[in-house]
Order: C-alpha cells, then structure tokens, then sequence
C-alpha cells in the first residue's frame, strides 16, 4: 500500500477552514529564513503559498548569511511582543556560526508552532498540552489516517535530531509502541531495523535504508527529503518487502507543512480566547 499524504492534508485544509469561519480568527504566521539555503527557501515558498490557500496571514523574513545572533534573538523578541503574530517559524538549517537551539528557545511557547523549543518537547514527551514537532505530529496522523496499529507494535526510528527522531520516539511510546532510536553510533543497525513492525527513516541520507532490512510486511515511513527528490529510504527494494510505505515527494512532506497550518490556527484561537477572558 502507498501511503499518500494529499488525503490528509485535504482533510486538515478541511478542518483549518472549518476553523477559521467557526472562529472568525485570521491567523498570522512569521517565518524566519537566515542565509541561501535552496531547500529551505523552497520550503519557505511551499509554507507561505498553503498559508494563502487556506486564508492564514503570512509574513517573511530573509535574513542574510552574516546575521549576527543578536540580531535574529532581536527580530524573534519583536515578534514575540506583537500581538498579531500567532505563530513564528525559524525555518531549520540555520547557518552553522548560530546558535540554533538558543534561537528556537528564545520563541515563545504560545507562538511556537513548529513543536521546536524545550519547553515544548518536555510536555509534548510528557503527554502534555503542546504543539510537537510537525514532521513526527504528520507521521503520526499518516499512521492514523491509514489504520496502521502502533499500540504493542516495535517502531524503530533511524535518527536521534531534537525536532524528529526523538520526538518522533516520544510520540510513539505515547501511544504504546515498543520504540527503538538509532543514530551514527548504533551497532547492529541492519539486524535492529530487520525486527521492526515500523520503520521511519530520519537520517538525511538519501537512499539510506536498503530493502534487505526490512522486514516482510513492516511499514516504512520516511521522513527524509534530500536533493533530486530522494528520501532516506531506497524505495524500490523497500517497497518490495512492506506492506507500506510512503513515496517521496508526496507522502510525510504535504502532512507536515498542512500540520503547521492546523498548529498556527490552534494557536490563534487558543490567544483569542485567552485574550477575551
């Protein structure tokens, strides 16, 4: 079975609207671009386009390579103070002479939609109100939409990254899965990945996970986006052995931008409400 993301994102544009006409709110997500990243001005552009399909407000900021981290912790404070923005994405890579984790830290966690700060990680792993990171919270609704079992099943989560392997494992346990986390220093990852029921594939590393892993009938999710249009996941030999398993493009990516969308929405009804009390 091929696990297609557009069904669930028609879904979530779906519920979104819904949202906004029931709540008479007009969202504003701020996203933050530092640097010429190709991809991630890709994403940026990909983001603000749904952003305007679905009827949230979008304001974006490209900061050049040399931004200093004061001056991004500057343009984050203002728009933490302002009270129109509902939600600030910093969009992930940042150029390696930042201090990326200070900066994600530094978002309020009422506008953090993209699941991204430690305040929001330990209640997210601790079952608590947050928004998690989109990538792992789309996986989880693909794994919903489609009727995969998680509860007693062994997942097993190629990549350890603060906003997808570990969230991604913490949302799992959550819903009663048996989770096992790889990373560079594994031993024995063939033999590991070949006992799991669900595998997703967070390594950034493009054709990465053979089909001779795979166990037959495992589900294959891969999380992974690299340059030509390659996940982390060797489709092919994998599809022969799953019993589904996502394509990319066109699988987990759609679901998590259209997660975005769903967080920033909850996150200005959320501060309206708060707002009116």
């Amino acid at each position: 079975m091929l696990l297609l993301g557009r069904p669930i994102v028609l879904i979530l544009e779906k519920n979104i609207k819904e949202e906004l006409a029931r709540t008479k709110v007009v969202p504003k997500l701020a996203t933050i671009l530092v640097g010429n990243n190709p991809s991630s001005e890709t994403y940026v552009r990909m983001k603000v386009k749904a952003c305007a399909r679905v009827g949230i407000d979008s304001i974006s900021y490209h900061l050049n390579t040399e931004t200093t981290q004061e001056e991004l912790l500057e343009l984050i404070r203002k728009l933490n103070h302002d009270q129109e923005v509902d939600g600030i994405l910093l969009q992930h890579p940042i150029p390696s002479h930042l201090d990326e984790r200070d900066a994600f830290n530094k978002i309020h966690i009422d506008k953090d939609v993209d699941g991204v700060t430690t305040t929001g990680f330990g209640n997210m792993a601790l079952g608590m109100d947050a928004n998690p990171s989109c990538t792992p919270a789309a996986i989880m609704k693909l794994l919903k939409h489609y009727k995969i079992q998680v509860e007693g099943k062994h997942a097993v989560v190629i990549g350890r990254s603060p906003i997808l392997g570990k969230p991604m494992a913490s949302l799992l346990l959550n819903a009663n899965a048996t989770v096992t986390i790889c990373h560079s220093y594994t031993e024995g990852l063939e033999q590991i990945v070949s006992t799991a029921d669900i595998v997703i594939a967070a390594v950034g590393k493009p054709n990465f996970v053979k089909g001779s892993w795979i166990k037959e009938g495992a589900v294959v999710i891969d999380a992974g986006y690299n340059g030509g249009n390659v996940g982390d996941v060797d489709f092919e030999s994998c599809l022969e052995k799953a019993s589904a398993i996502t394509p990319v493009p066109g699988g987990v990516g759609p679901i998590t931008i259209a997660t975005l969308l769903y967080q920033t929405v909850l996150s200005a009804s959320k501060r309206k409400k708060e707002n009116s009390n």
